[in-house]
């Protein structure tokens, strides 16, 4: 297994340089990125400057040994390097400081080189930037790689790194893992470093982490970054930390239901069933179970929590820029957002979070208080096409008279924008809104040789149980892994 692990004991035992291994990257970069677009500052020169100006000896005591790693454009600062959230209003900006995410990376022996595409803020489930262009899946260069890492998504499936940074809002690891074929961890809430700055990250619904494909990766990168601080708001339950127990047969419940009614396709569906033949072929037992939550409901009190998030952050940059944001400073979507969240009162940005605590009490107590997991697909459908409208000409010209209707019309337009790209990935948003811990496995391929995974959630705390289901899919060689790493 071509992964980090493989390479950084490469590293460890002079198998390899650091220069033969950067030179390597290099050439798989040149050959790959121009199809997918999929890092957006490539620079050769830089690339190699900026890796081999780490000393060795920095290097040999960490765990990844000097791996170069590319990081999200969105939310993970490198000092120097680009830093422009995929907005055209900050097109030019670089980090003035490294975050404590990517000092922790680098604590870890990984090096970061460069920075992969996202669509605008990451208000989307896939990757087409206004200011960078359209991210390719490796899979199939038509297709979307997913967002909003889907940037980081392509540059593991195609085999340029191993291990890429990314960060989940709503699926945003999660879905481009089910579209590229990956292994992707979204952790506990209140668990990854964060900070200086932004330790509420939409409200504890975002969290950073990576894209890779391999579970001892997965685990190592988990375990090495895991912590906590004083300062964040967010504190995860030290379950598993503390000797939480496993029991050797494990009960899971499941279920192939759409939460917001629409369709699960046939390769969702036949993905689920691969999934339940490995679990109970390991002596698992396996439950149906009615989806347990109101997804419209809850979707409903997403977007109010993003809408204002979106007009404070605007809020912010219109004190930094020292003028007014119009419409043409941004993306329709960030738009009709920005229009919405002014509107939204305090009171209903608090009630939204009065739903998010009612539904991690479902989840906590009635499924994770009966079940040790909860298995859906990732997705309910494969990648889309990247010539799909995922909107419609009615939508946008809303959008663009927005700020015109009322509050009640406005999140009728918010919800219709984004209900074309929900119904493909109608699954994920729950683990960010209650705070639990979900991780996508890569189990199937479709008709249409584009692959799609499923979804396994456990109790806050409880990402061993993730790990362990994890494992015994590579083990039994039910992952379906991208060509370069089988």
């Amino acid at each position: 297994m071509k992964d980090a692990t493989h390479l950084a004991n490469l590293l460890e035992t002079k198998q390899i340089s650091r220069k033969e291994l950067i030179d390597d990257t290099l050439l798989r970069i040149k050959k790959s990125n121009n199809y997918l677009n999929s890092l957006i500052d490539f620079d050769e020169s830089t690339y190699l400057e900026r890796y081999l100006s780490i000393d060795d000896t920095k290097l040999s005591d960490t765990v990844f040994k000097g791996i170069p790693i590319p990081l999200k454009i969105l939310g993970q600062s490198k000092y120097g390097f680009l830093d422009t959230s995929a907005s055209r209003l900050f097109k030019n900006n670089t980090a003035t400081k490294t975050n404590n995410f990517v000092k922790k990376i680098e604590s870890l022996g990984l090096i970061p080189i460069g920075k992969t595409n996202a669509p605008e803020f990451g208000f989307k489930n896939v990757t087409d930037s206004s200011l960078y262009g359209d991210c390719h899946n490796p899979w199939n260069l038509d297709f979307s790689a997913g967002g909003s890492s889907g940037g980081a998504a392509a540059a593991v499936a195609s085999g340029m790194f191993p291990l890429a940074g990314a960060s989940d809002g709503g699926g945003s690891i999660r879905i481009p893992a089910s579209f590229t074929s990956l292994i992707g961890l979204k952790p506990t809430r209140g668990v990854m470093p964060v900070g200086p700055g932004g330790y509420r990250g939409w409200q504890g619904a975002s969290i950073d982490f990576g894209l890779n494909v391999s579970m001892r990766d997965t685990k190592k990168l988990f375990y090495g970054m895991r912590g906590t601080t004083t300062i964040a708001p967010f504190q995860a339950p030290e379950v598993e930390w503390t000797g939480g127990k496993t029991k050797s047969k494990l009960k899971i419940a499941y279920s192939f239901e759409s939460p917001i009614g629409t369709q699960v396709s046939e390769d969702a569906k036949f993905a689920m069933l691969k999934a339940l033949q490995v679990l109970e072929d390991a002596g698992f037992e396996v439950v149906p179970i009615k989806y347990p939550i109101n997804g419209i409901s809850l979707m409903n009190s997403y977007y109010k929590m993003n809408a204002a998030e979106t007009a404070k952050m605007f809020c912010s940059i219109e004190k930094t820029l020292q003028r007014r944001i119009t419409r043409d400073d941004m993306e329709l979507m960030s738009w009709g957002l920005y229009q919405y969240g002014l509107n939204i009162s305090a009171v209903e940005y608090s009630q939204s979070f009065d739903e998010w605590d009612s539904a991690a009490e479902i989840m906590e107590r009635n499924i994770f208080g009966n079940f040790d997991l909860f298995l859906t697909p990732t997705t309910a459908f494969t990648a889309p096409n990247l010539k799909t409208d995922l909107q419609s000409d009615k939508i946008r010209n809303s959008l663009i008279n927005i700020s015109e209707v009322t509050k009640k019309e406005q999140s009728e337009i918010v919800y219709d924008m984004f209900y074309e790209s929900l119904k493909l990935t109608p699954f994920t948003q729950l683990a960010n809104l209650t705070g639990e811990p979900a991780i996508s496995l890569p189990v199937w391929i479709g008709n249409n040789d584009l692959p799609i995974g499923v979804q396994f959630m456990s109790g806050k705390g409880r990402e061993d149980l993730l790990f362990r289901v994890g494992e015994l899919f590579e083990n039994t060689k039910a992952l379906e892994l991208p060509k370069y790493y089988r």
